[in-house]
């Protein structure tokens, strides 16, 4: 697991769009952007850091791109955590 798992879940918004994506399963960034304030360039930089975490999946349909969890990340961040609890 690398550092920038931990990166991408410091912060509270992208956090929010891991529980959105958790919520609705898949999303486009425009469907994403529904929930927020800032601008589209300020998410486009939240959905970078979170690909590049490896915590979300991109995939092209049409013109748009969906967004999803990868689950896989968050098991072996729990399989982390209970190992520092043994």
């Amino acid at each position: 697991m690398s550092d920038s798992v931990f990166k991408a879940i410091a912060d509270q918004n992208r956090r929010k769009i891991l529980f959105l994506l958790k919520e609705h399963g898949s999303l486009t960034a425009g469907e994403i952007a529904e929930y927020f304030a800032f601008s589209k360039a300020s998410l486009s930089e939240h959905l970078k850091i979170l690909r590049h975490a490896n915590l979300v999946y991109a995939t092209r349909k049409g013109q748009f791109i969906h967004y999803r969890l990868n689950t896989t990340i968050f098991e072996d961040l729990l399989t982390w955590v209970l190992e520092l609890k043994k």
